[in-house]
């Protein structure tokens, strides 16, 4: 930490308070940056999949979705910040000394598990952006070997630059800036042609944003007319498809907001620049104005776009009454699996059974010809539950943008995400290898974590494939749904501490306030992670290892409060001794 540039970064706050708002604000904007931590992390391949699909699966109708998530881990967010700049105290210690050192020695671990696991789709994301917006990228495994080096190397480059004070420090926050602006005007730049054309009307956008829970188990409105129109077994089955994709959508869209790891970065980041109790108000702003408006923004913008091209409708060849034609739209090959689920409820067992020792290709010949004879609402409905991708979206948006334009604009775009979250997520290993070394201030430490994490990344083309695909995604996912919500009370619990904060800590009606809003976070990331851990126990392949990690987890948590308990008790009887004795 550079001591002469922290004291002179409060000077500035000191003499901009002095001169009223507009100087204060000038401030804030200067001094940013670990609010543009969080928007880069955050604004990665998870946002972007989960809002393109929540835009084909809700079109505009859960639009409200992001703006509730990012307030929610605003809230949150700005009460890590407050507790870690009032104190001066790293968490990882606080959380082990007054909450439970199990939650402690778990939220690291988890959080450098989740960035070695999840930066290895940014890169996949990155080479996916490169075809789309060059579309000269030759998909063998020398070329993705040899750009997975060159965006290995870049990054390494840009994250060194963050561990040296003065201007290259400065030149990584500039850099930053940039990448974050470039995601938003990329996005931005579809909705606004889009706008201008009239494809889109601001009417109905807004209504997205109203909040409406009841989408937890009813279909949004477009969706639930195309079942109107179909026979009661059929309407039933699509509605049970389509209630339980929504709510996997929205647990997924509220876990993009705000991971786990991003609870580990904010305090760090803010220390390594030497911040403290008067930096509390740029705080709030910088998580705002960093973090919360390009979420908000960016994910929007793609929700929108994803909605026109995508929500209640399907290509000409899906919705084609020849078979042969059915299997040359781009829909058919992920389609494949839900026509199948549908045709298991239509035909009788033997034939099925049939079905079932049929050769690929025949199977995909009888499909083919099932979906021929479902209706066109039924279709519609089997292509809402296709996610799809960036160069899907780029193509269908050729209309309006050009095929040149659509497919740069949205391969920037998404270059930019994955690029900047391969970045901080390099960031966040070094500071927990630094923290669990015991070397908190060692770049060499800081330096082997980000190194770490970008050679996992770096062998994405071997491990980002089959069933290590899967299971990748089911240890990161499982792992940060229970560990979510464990740092967020870990952070209520510090909160609430008058022994950690001292006079620092609110009382009164500001007590209350944070509170309340602390505890709807808590709740929130609770029924994530139920939901999420449920979805997985229901899994004959994943229900016994979910299972088995919470009971493990929750045991050692239940021996290290016990633990703590103990100590406690110790301390207080040591106490009492001493001053009981006789003079």
């Amino acid at each position: 930490m550079n001591e002469s540039k922290t004291f002179r970064d409060r000077e500035i706050l000191s003499s901009a308070h002095e001169n009223g708002t507009a100087a204060t604000i000038g401030a804030f904007f200067r001094l940013s940056g670990p609010g543009w931590l969080q928007s880069a992390i955050t604004l990665g391949g998870g946002s972007l999949g989960g809002a393109l699909y929540l835009g084909m699966l809700a079109g505009y109708s859960m639009l409200w979705l992001q703006l509730v998530a990012i307030v929610i881990g605003i809230i949150m967010l700005s009460a890590i910040s407050y507790v870690t700049l009032s104190t001066g105290t790293r968490p990882y210690s606080a959380i082990n000394e007054y909450v439970n050192p199990v939650l402690g020695v778990g939220w690291i671990t988890a959080t450098i598990l989740a960035n070695m696991i999840w930066i290895v789709p940014q890169f996949s994301l990155c080479f996916d952006s490169l075809d789309t917006s060059l579309g000269q990228v030759q998909d063998t495994r020398t070329m993705k070997i040899v750009i997975s080096a060159a965006i290995a190397l870049l990054a390494l480059v840009v994250v060194g630059l963050s561990f040296r004070p003065g201007w290259m420090s400065r030149l990584f926050d500039i850099f930053l800036k940039l990448m974050v602006g470039c995601v938003v005007i990329c996005f931005v730049m579809v909705v606004i042609h889009l706008f201008r054309d009239g494809a889109i009307h601001w009417n109905e956008v807004l209504m997205g944003f109203i909040p409406n829970f009841a989408h937890w188990s009813e279909p949004v409105p477009a969706i639930d007319a195309l079942t109107q129109t179909l026979s009661p077994d059929a309407s039933e089955f699509w509605k049970d498809k389509i209630v339980e994709s929504q709510q996997n959508s929205m647990i997924g869209v509220t876990a993009a907001a705000v991971g786990l790891n991003m609870t580990f970065l904010l305090p760090y980041s803010m220390l390594a620049r030497g911040w403290d109790k008067p930096f509390r108000g740029l705080a709030k702003f910088d998580l705002i104005t960093g973090m919360g408006i390009p979420y908000l923004v960016v994910t929007s913008c793609i929700v929108i776009a994803s909605a026109h091209a995508f929500h209640a409708k399907a290509d000409a060849e899906f919705l084609s009454s020849d078979p042969a034609v059915i299997q040359t739209s781009k829909l058919f090959n992920s389609s494949k699996k839900i026509l199948q689920a549908r045709l298991e409820t239509t035909a009788d067992p033997a034939a099925y059974a049939a079905f079932e020792k049929m050769e690929k290709v025949d199977q995909s010949d009888q499909l083919a010809q099932f979906a021929s004879k479902m209706s066109t609402d039924e279709r519609k409905l089997a292509a809402t539950l296709i996610k799809p991708n960036a160069g899907q979206l780029a193509t269908s948006l050729a209309p309006v943008l050009g095929e040149r334009n659509a497919n740069l604009v949205f391969g920037l775009g998404a270059l930019a995400m994955g690029f900047s979250t391969i970045i901080i997520l390099m960031l966040i290993n070094g500071y927990a290898f630094a923290e669990i070394a015991g070397r908190y201030e060692s770049n060499a430490w800081r330096l082997a974590g980000a190194i770490a994490a970008v050679l996992v990344g770096f062998f994405w083309w071997w491990l980002w494939d089959g069933q290590s695909k899967t299971w990748l995604i089911i240890v990161a996912s499982t792992f940060g749904a229970i560990l979510l919500p464990i740092a967020y009370v870990s952070f209520f619990a510090l909160m609430n501490s008058r022994r950690l904060l001292g006079s620092e800590k609110p009382t009164g009606r500001r007590m209350v306030i944070w509170n309340i809003l602390m505890g709807l976070g808590v709740l929130g990331a609770l029924i994530q992670a139920v939901g999420a851990i449920m979805t997985k126990i229901n899994d004959p392949a994943t229900g016994g290892f979910v299972i088995g990690g919470v009971a493990t987890f929750l045991l050692l948590a239940m021996v290290g409060f016990s633990a703590r308990f103990r100590r406690n008790d110790s301390r207080s009887g040591n106490t009492t001794q001493q001053t009981t004795q006789p003079n």
